[in-house]
């Protein structure tokens, strides 16, 4: 049976063998057994039930949670020969039931459905018409809430099950599943003594990048002008952040689109088509609404913000690289996404008890962000897969080459504070205290009397934040669960203050970037391109950019040769496999390129592409400084607020603003310059009754004379006393 799995693989999708993983979870199936298989986005987790599909006996019907995701599939199977079909809420109750009918024929191998259809009793029922011989849950982690993507409908699936005439085989597929999340998921699915099949959570072709302290809009600029040729996606965390960075690379002049829960039906799905042929390079998107792409050739992934979970984080930096070329996944760090996404699970009406594990997950986050280790590493541990490995060389962690420095007596100084302030406070208030501040709830508790007060002056209290989060890393300190964590010390920071530990940490840099390949390889792009309008369907479906690359690194020039790329199968090699060899054939003679030289000429390209390496780039225009810390520095310097609206010719509210914002990105500002003695009271007063959602109301409660500036420094201050 084995066997015949691995003739379907060749002949349908053009691959000699299974990746890793693959044939054990396919042989489960065949056998008839119930299959929990976790296995990493891009691992080819479709394949296991694709396969077989072909094999069985009847149809195999496939719950996907995402309608985009739910129709590439379709068309990528119906493109090499095998018959799918999907029904979701795009379509009439006249298509549903003509679907349905041609299932019942025979003329559907695989049938996609969305997990809210199953809610409908009269739907179920319809279903009983067909013979369903194995039944697919991709996504099965939404059925757990304590996964990071619960849906409601999700638990409509074991009902279905029951209501089925005979049970058909079950296999549940997600990428990422902590142990507690797995366990939950067999249990909810109602699984009969599964197969579990664990492949692995690493993606070798995927380098990791975290990124600190930097101005993020110059960041992706600069970043994106570096590599304007691939295929990116950029992940935000609102919509606002979405549009403002669209508009920002719009009017740059980059192919760019944005998809976000607040555009039209007709928009996201204009703008996500677009980017799946090729008309567009770059596509923004909030975390929360999901892409749903099943696009090959994504060459980076960069979140601007910090996600809500690593099980988050890791399926959304997932979506680079499924053909197995390297891809970049870079996290743009700043505390104020932490605070972002605490305001978001405030918002959300879960229980307390999923609360807890929200935040939980969220630490986890933060500690990522500021690990010294392996990037790979942490990855790995946290989804409890062992690595033996303490480098993976493919991580800005492993890649930065500068020397480790020691932050030792920092730290010892770190832990006393937190010592001497009962390890009852939040990494703000400890900073504060540190850094001498003259904040009022400092003075208010007596800090100041304190021996470790202003005992590291020479930092910012944003900079001391770093440090203590970089130790909570590091599993030196550990925060308390919840909104308003407390920092404690751990039995590690108590060797570190007896002098029995050294601590280290690193200072990362900026990797020079890799040159680009032969011509070939964009002409045979071009042609791509050609064949995808002409075909209708995404560049990818009619081949991989890995595909791409292997043809123009091994020129074939027959069918026999062609065939022996991997990701050419029969069906596409007759359908397109001429074109590309007389296109080949073309760029070898214009080239002067024979048969016999084409090893030579692959040498020759990686020498030129090295020596192109390593030419430096010169004449930057220097960087200019953002307009709010222009603001700051005057404020350092003493100016009054009205003095700097004067001199900078800026709005009231602006100047405000700028202040407010280096108050929140760490800045050392006294928000007591801004909060009249007589009117902090007060404003705490009204926020206590009202709450502190919206302004307007606050300063509709208050005497007239008390401003917003006073009002929102007041809930800055307050909340910043607790929150870490």
């Amino acid at each position: 049976m084995l066997r015949k799995a691995q003739e379907k693989l060749k002949k349908y999708y053009g691959y000699d063998s299974f990746r890793k993983g693959q044939e054990s979870v396919i042989e489960s199936i065949i056998n008839g057994k119930d299959t929990f298989a976790v296995m990493p986005t891009g691992a080819g987790k479709s394949v296991c039930y694709q396969i077989p599909a072909l094999l069985l006996p009847g149809v195999t019907l496939v719950i996907s949670p995402l309608i985009s995701l739910m129709k590439d599939q379709v068309d990528t199977l119906n493109s090499v020969g095998i018959p799918a079909t999907y029904i979701n809420s795009s379509l009439s109750i006249n298509e549903v039931n003509e679907r349905i009918d041609k299932t019942s024929k025979g003329e559907v191998k695989l049938l996609y459905v969305a997990p809210e259809r199953l809610e409908s009793e009269f739907f179920c029922n319809m279903l009983n018409r067909l013979t369903i011989s194995l039944l697919a849950v991709d996504e099965a982690h939404c059925v757990s809430q304590w996964g990071h993507d619960f849906r409601p409908s999700y638990s409509a699936i074991s009902s279905l099950i029951r209501k089925l005439h005979v049970r058909p085989i079950i296999a549940a597929f997600t990428a990422t599943a902590t142990q507690a999340v797995r366990l939950d998921v067999i249990k909810l699915l109602e699984l009969r003594e599964p197969d579990i099949y664990v492949t692995g959570f690493n993606r070798e072709n995927l380098s990791f990048t975290v990124i600190r302290g930097e101005n993020k809009r110059d960041f992706v600029l600069k970043y994106i002008e570096d590599n304007k040729d691939k295929v990116g996606i950029i992940y935000t965390a609102t919509r606002k952040e979405t549009d403002n960075l669209y508009e920002l690379l719009n009017k740059k002049g980059y192919n760019v689109g944005k998809y976000h829960a607040g555009l039209a039906d007709s928009q996201r799905k204009e703008n996500q088509e677009k980017f799946l042929y090729d008309d567009i390079n770059i596509i923004i998107a909030t975390n929360a609404f999901g892409m749903g792409i099943d696009k090959s050739n994504v060459r980076y992934v960069i979140h601007y913000n910090l996600t809500k979970s690593m099980e988050a984080y890791y399926q959304e930096a997932g979506r680079g690289g499924r053909d197995g070329e390297p891809s970049e996944c870079i996290l743009l760090f700043s505390a104020a996404d932490v605070l972002l996404q605490k305001f978001f699970i405030e918002q959300s009406t879960v229980s307390p008890e999923r609360k807890i594990s929200e935040y939980k997950k969220l630490q986890a986050m933060v500690d990522y962000a500021h690990t010294t280790r392996c990037l790979r590493q942490f990855i790995l541990e946290y989804f409890g897969e062992e690595n033996t490995r303490d480098k993976c060389d493919n991580c800005s962690t492993c890649n930065d080459e500068s020397e480790l420095v020691d932050i030792t007596i920092e730290a010892q100084k770190i832990f006393s504070c937190i010592l001497r302030m009962k390890e009852r406070f939040g990494t703000t208030l400890i900073a504060e205290v540190l850094r001498g501040s003259k904040n009022k709830k400092v003075l208010d508790l007596g800090f100041e009397k304190l021996s470790t007060y202003g005992i590291i002056k020479q930092y910012t209290v944003k900079e001391i934040r770093d440090l203590i989060n970089v130790l909570t890393a590091e599993d030196y300190l550990s925060l308390a669960d919840g909104q308003f964590p407390v920092v404690r010390l751990k039995e590690k920071a108590v060797a570190v203050l007896k002098n029995q530990e050294k601590v280290y940490q690193k200072v990362e840099k900026r990797k020079a970037k890799a040159a680009s390949g032969n011509g070939l390889f964009e002409i045979l792009r071009s042609l791509r391109k050609e064949i995808s309008e002409r075909e209708k369907v995404p560049p990818y479906i009619v081949f991989a950019d890995s595909a791409l690359r292997e043809m123009s690194e091994y020129f074939p020039v027959n069918k026999s040769e062609l065939l022996s790329i991997k990701g050419v199968g029969e069906s596409k090699l007759n359908k397109y496999g001429e074109e590309f060899i007389q296109v080949i054939k073309k760029y070898m003679n214009e080239n002067n390129i024979e048969i016999k030289e084409k090893i030579l000429y692959n040498e020759e390209v990686d020498i030129t592409a090295l020596n192109e390496a390593a030419v430096e780039q010169k004449g930057e225009n220097e960087d200019k400084l953002p307009s709010y810390v222009i603001t700051y520095n005057m404020y350092k310097e003493g100016m009054r607020i009205e003095d700097i609206i004067s001199e900078r010719q800026l709005k009231s509210l602006t100047v405000q603003d700028h202040i407010l914002k280096c108050a929140y990105e760490g800045f050392e500002v006294n928000l007591d310059d801004f909060i009249p003695k007589n009117h902090e009271a007060l404003i705490i007063e009204v926020i206590e009754k009202i709450g502190a959602s919206k302004l307007k109301p606050i300063k509709d409660a208050l005497p007239k004379e008390v401003d917003y500036l006073a009002i929102k420094a007041t809930i800055f201050k307050h909340a910043n006393n607790k929150i870490s």
